[in-house]
C-alpha cells in the first residue's frame, strides 16, 4: 500500500478534496491523509500511481511537497501532535490574521453610520474590505485555484460567489461575518478532528523507538527494524518491549494495555513469549526476538488500524457523490431564485440577488462532509482503544445489520485450556489420594489431560512409578508403593474388571482404581470463560436473530457448553471446511441486506472467519491469521468484547445518522426563509458554519464510548 508525506498541507478541506480525486484513480480502494501526521495513505491493486497523486496534490494545493514514504514504521515515526498542539500550531499560523480581522469588524460595526459618511464611503469599504481580505485570503484563493484546475463546484466557490456579490450590493458587514466565522468554526472543527484521532495516536505512541541490543557482553541502543531473529535484547522496567521474543530470565509484570485495552498487568517470567509495544513495569527482562519488526504483533496492528480509516462506509461514499452534485445543483438553483422572479415582475432584482445570496451561503455541504467521516474515525478509534480493532467504517455499517452471530467454541466461548474442574471420590477415599495417584501415573506425559492433573496436584508429592505402561487411547497403569494403578478411561477400567462405572455429561473423565479398588474419578474439562453467558444475553438483548456455535468438539462436549452459556442452537464434530459451509447455510435463511458474523479464535477458523460476512477474532493478540483474515480483532480473550463491538457500530450509525438528519433538517429550513425573504445572510452564517460545528461535536460522542 503506497504511503506518502505530504508536508505543508494543513487544510482540511483541501485534503477532503484530494482524497476524493485520488479515489476517482482506477484501481484505488481507500485513500486517507492524516493532517497530524501528514501521511497519505493509499489502498489499490499495486499500479504505481506516484506520478498521478502528485499532479493531484500539486494541482489542488501548489507548493506542497510530495515524499514517498517506503513503510509503515517510517510513517508512524513522526511523533504524531496532540489535538492541543495542533491547534496552537493553527492559530500561530492564522490566529493573528483572524484576529486583527475581528478587530476590524467590530470597529466597523460600532462605527458604521461614521464611516458611510466619509466621501463615497471610502472608511466603510476600508474597514470592512480588510477584514474581508484577512479572514478569507484562503477560500478566495482556493476558488482561484479550482477555478483553474476546472474543478471550482465547491464550499469555497459558493462562499466566494455569495461574499463578493455581497459586497458589490453594499452588504459589507454580512459579506465579513461569513468569511471571519467560517474560518474561525474551521478552526475549532480541525480541533474535533485531531481529537477524535487521539485513540489512533495513543496507539500509534504504542510504538517502540528503541530496541537494548546485547551483543559481545555490550548494550547498544538500536532501531527496533535493524534486531535480527534470535537476537537478545534488554528491557528495563518502565521501557516499552520492542518486538515480540521469548523471556529468557528475569521476573517482571507486563503492562499490555496498549495492545489490548485491560489494564490487569500479566506477569512475566522465563519461557513466556511477550509483545511489542507492551510496557515492561518492574524487573530487567532478557528477551530472544521471534520476529523481526515488520512482521510483530505491534507492526501488524498499527498497519491495520491505520489503514483501516481509509476503508469507507456505503454511507460515507454515498455523502462524497452527493456532495460532488449537491454543490452544483444549488449554484443553479441560487441562479434560478436571482433571476426567475423579477423577470416575472415579482419584486427587484437586488432583493432576489440577496436571497439568492443567502441560499448561496446556507446551502454549503461543510456539515456532512465533514462530521460524517468524523463519526466513523471516532469510532474506530473508540474501538481500538478498548482493544476492538476495527478494519474500516465499512465493517461498522455492515455490523449494523448483523442477524445471527456463530460462534467457535474452544479458545472462544471456552479458555482453550484443560484443567481439573472435580474430583469425585468414592466413600472412605479422599481427593487428595485420588490426585496424588493420579499425578504420579501422569507425571511424565505430554498429554494435555496429563499436564493438567499434575499441574492441579501442586504441592502434592509425587512417587515415581514403576512398570509404567501407557495403553494409547485409554490410559496408563504402574505400580505405586507396590500398589497396582489404574488410570484411565470407562473402556480401559472395565477392561480391567471394573463394572458399573458412570461418566458425566461433561468433560474428560479419569477413572481411578488401586489394586481391586475402585477409588472414583477426576473431571477434566475446558473451561467457560466467564463473561460467555452474559455476552450471549448481551447478544439477544441487541436484537439479533440467533447465536449459534459451531465446534469440532464431540456431540457431548458441545451440549454441555451451550447449555451452560445459553446459546439457542449447536453444531458438533464439524471440520474447518464444515464450519463454512454451515455458515453459507446460514446466510440462505436471511434477506439480502441481513448479515452474518463469525467468531473465531483466529487460527484453524481462518477460513470460516473469511467465508463470514464479519469476521470477528477472539485473542488475535500474536495471532497473524487473526489480524489479516477478520474485519474485526479482539486483542484479549474476553467474547464481551463481540457484544461491545455491536453496541459501538449502532451508537456510531445513530451519530452519523444524526448528523445527515441535522444538516439536511436545518439547511432546508433556512433556505425556505431564505428564499421567502425572512432570513439574512445572519441566519446563512449559522445554518453553514454553526450547524456544521453542532455536527462536529455531536460526531465526537463516538470517542467517548465506554463499554456497559
Amino acid at each position: 500500500m503506497p504511503l506518502y508525506r505530504i508536508k505543508k498541507l494543513n487544510c482540511q478541506s483541501c485534503a477532503s478534496r484530494i482524497e476524493a480525486d485520488i479515489s476517482a484513480l482506477p484501481g484505488v480502494s481507500g485513500v486517507l491523509f492524516d493532517i497530524d501526521t501528514k501521511i497519505l495513505r493509499v489502498e489499490n491493486d499495486g499500479s504505481d500511481l506516484e506520478e498521478k497523486i502528485r499532479a493531484i496534490v500539486t494541482r489542488i494545493e501548489p507548493g506542497v511537497t510530495v515524499t514517498p514514504v517506503n513503510n509503515v514504521e517510517n510513517a508512524s515515526s513522526e511523533k504524531p501532535s496532540s489535538g492541543k498542539s495542533f491547534l496552537i500550531k493553527r492559530f500561530k499560523e492564522e490566529g493573528k490574521g483572524l484576529g486583527i480581522a475581528a478587530i476590524l469588524f467590530i470597529i466597523g460595526l460600532a462605527f458604521r453610520e461614521q464611516l458611510a459618511a466619509t466621501p463615497y464611503s471610502l472608511g466603510e469599504y476600508s474597514i470592512f474590505l480588510a477584514a474581508y481580505f484577512l479572514s478569507g485570503q484562503e477560500v478566495l484563493w482556493s476558488t482561484v485555484k479550482n477555478l483553474k484546475g476546472l474543478k471550482g463546484m465547491d464550499e469555497f466557490f459558493l462562499m466566494s460567489i455569495a461574499t463578493i456579490a455581497a459586497i458589490l450590493i453594499g452588504e459589507l458587514p454580512e459579506a465579513v461575518a461569513v468569511m471571519l466565522f467560517y474560518r474561525t468554526g474551521e478552526l475549532f472543527q480541525e480541533l474535533s478532528a485531531s481529537r477524535s484521532r487521539s485513540s489512533i495516536r495513543a496507539l500509534l505512541a504504542a510504538r517502540p523507538q528503541f530496541a537494548r541490543l546485547l551483543s559481545g557482553g555490550e548494550e547498544r541502543n538500536v532501531k527496533p527494524e535493524d534486531v535480527a531473529v534470535n537476537d537478545h535484547i534488554l528491557v528495563r522496567p518502565g521501557e516499552k518491549i520492542p518486538l515480540d521474543g521469548i523471556i529468557e530470565s528475569g521476573i517482571s509484570q507486563i503492562d499490555q494495555s496498549p495492545l489490548t485495552g485491560e489494564s490487569i498487568p500479566v506477569t512475566a517470567e522465563p519461557g513466556k513469549r511477550v509483545y511489542g509495544g507492551s510496557i515492561n513495569l518492574r524487573g530487567a527482562l532478557t528477551i530472544r526476538v521471534t520476529s523481526a519488526f515488520e512482521e510483530t504483533t505491534i507492526a501488524r496492528i498499527l498497519e491495520m488500524v491505520e489503514f483501516a480509516v481509509a476503508r469507507k462506509s456505503p454511507t460515507e461514499r454515498f455523502i462524497t457523490t452527493f456532495a460532488r452534485y449537491y454543490t452544483p445543483a444549488v449554484v443553479m438553483g441560487a441562479l434560478a431564485v436571482a433571476a426567475i422572479p423579477p423577470l416575472l415582475g415579482n419584486g427587484s432584482f437586488m432583493n432576489w440577488i440577496y436571497r439568492a445570496l443567502v441560499l448561496l451561503v446556507i446551502s454549503c455541504p461543510c456539515a456532512l462532509v465533514i462530521s460524517i467521516p468524523l463519526g466513523y474515525f471516532g469510532g474506530i478509534g473508540a474501538g481500538s482503544r478498548h482493544g476492538i480493532l476495527i478494519k474500516g467504517g465499512n465493517v461498522l455499517d455492515a455490523m449494523n445489520s448483523a442477524k445471527v452471530v456463530a460462534f467457535d467454541k474452544t479458545g472462544t466461548l471456552t479458555q482453550g485450556v484443560f484443567s481439573v474442574t472435580k474430583i469425585v471420590p468414592q466413600q472412605g477415599v479422599s481427593e487428595e489420594e485420588i490426585l496424588s495417584l493420579a499425578a504420579s501415573l501422569e507425571q511424565g506425559s505430554n498429554h494435555p489431560i496429563a499436564r493438567s492433573i499434575t499441574e492441579a496436584a501442586g504441592g502434592i508429592e509425587l512417587l515415581p512409578p514403576k512398570d509404567l505402561e501407557e495403553i494409547s487411547g485409554k490410559g496408563l497403569r504402574g505400580i505405586v508403593e507396590g500398589h497396582r494403578i489404574l488410570a484411565g478411561n470407562k473402556k480401559f477400567l472395565e477392561g480391567e474388571g471394573f463394572q458399573n462405572l458412570s461418566d458425566p455429561e461433561r468433560g474428560t473423565v479419569v477413572h481411578i482404581a488401586k489394586g481391586g479398588q475402585y477409588l472414583g474419578y477426576i473431571i477434566v474439562s475446558d473451561v467457560i470463560r466467564p463473561d460467555a453467558h452474559s455476552t450471549l444475553k448481551a447478544l439477544k438483548k441487541a436484537g439479533l436473530a440467533a447465536t449459534i456455535m459451531l465446534t469440532g468438539d464431540t456431540e457431548k462436549g458441545a451440549e454441555w457448553v451451550a447449555r451452560e452459556i445459553g446459546v439457542d442452537q449447536y453444531v458438533a464434530s464439524l471440520l474447518p471446511q464444515d464450519k463454512v459451509a454451515e455458515l453459507a447455510r446460514l446466510k440462505s435463511g436471511l434477506s439480502a441486506n441481513e448479515t452474518t458474523i463469525f467468531v473465531g479464535d483466529g487460527l484453524n477458523d481462518a477460513p470460516a472467519l473469511a467465508a463470514a460476512d464479519i469476521g470477528i477474532a477472539m485473542g488475535g493478540l500474536g495471532s497473524e491469521a487473526a489480524i489479516e483474515t477478520a474485519d474485526v480483532v479482539i486483542l484479549d480473550d474476553n467474547p464481551s468484547k463481540v457484544a461491545d463491538a455491536l453496541v459501538l457500530a449502532r451508537r456510531t450509525r445513530k451519530i452519523v445518522w444524526q448528523n445527515i438528519i441535522l444538516a439536511l433538517a436545518t439547511k432546508g429550513f433556512f433556505i425556505a426563509l431564505g428564499i421567502a425573504g425572512m432570513a439574512g445572510m445572519w441566519e446563512a452564517v449559522f445554518a453553514d458554519v454553526g450547524v456544521a460545528l453542532l455536527a462536529v461535536l455531536n460526531s465526537m460522542r463516538t470517542i467517548r464510548f465506554e463499554p456497559a
